[in-house]
């Protein structure tokens, strides 16, 4: 009877932290999201933003720096990831791209252009290529 409940408290003990390394992921992905939910796509300035941005924090207004949080866009893991595939298959789309890495469409939409004005992929009709090394 003593080894079945010292069996069953190791069983608890690992599971209690395969469940904290969860949690600790969906912490991750939430900050993840909520930084690319404040990033804007580039398009340039369309005349008062439609967006309602995700404000955490104090009130807005002076201070210098660009307003934006976080790590520049396009140099996240699952970037470097999408680049690399796009280097293994050049001419790869955008829904291969997701499929191949597993990851929502949407996320490369937004990836996939900050990439190219980084100079590292180009774009020929839906396909993405690398762009060779000067």
């Amino acid at each position: 009877m003593s080894d079945f409940l010292e069996d069953k408290k190791r069983e608890i003990r690992e599971r209690l932290e395969e469940l904290r390394e969860a949690v600790q992921e969906a912490e991750r992905l939430e900050s993840a999201l909520a930084a690319l939910e404040g990033v804007s796509n580039g398009g340039g300035s369309r005349g008062g933003s439609s967006r309602s941005p995700r404000s955490r924090g104090g009130g807005g207004g002076g201070g210098g720096g660009t307003g934006k949080r976080g790590r520049p866009k396009g140099s996240g893991p699952r970037a470097k990831q999408a680049l690399e595939t796009v280097r293994k298959k050049p001419g790869i789309t955008i829904p291969e791209l997701a499929e191949a890495l597993e990851m929502q469409q949407n996320y490369l939409y937004r990836v996939m252009p900050d990439l190219q004005k980084q100079g590292l992929v180009r774009k020929e009709g839906r396909g993405w290529h690398p762009m060779e090394a000067a």
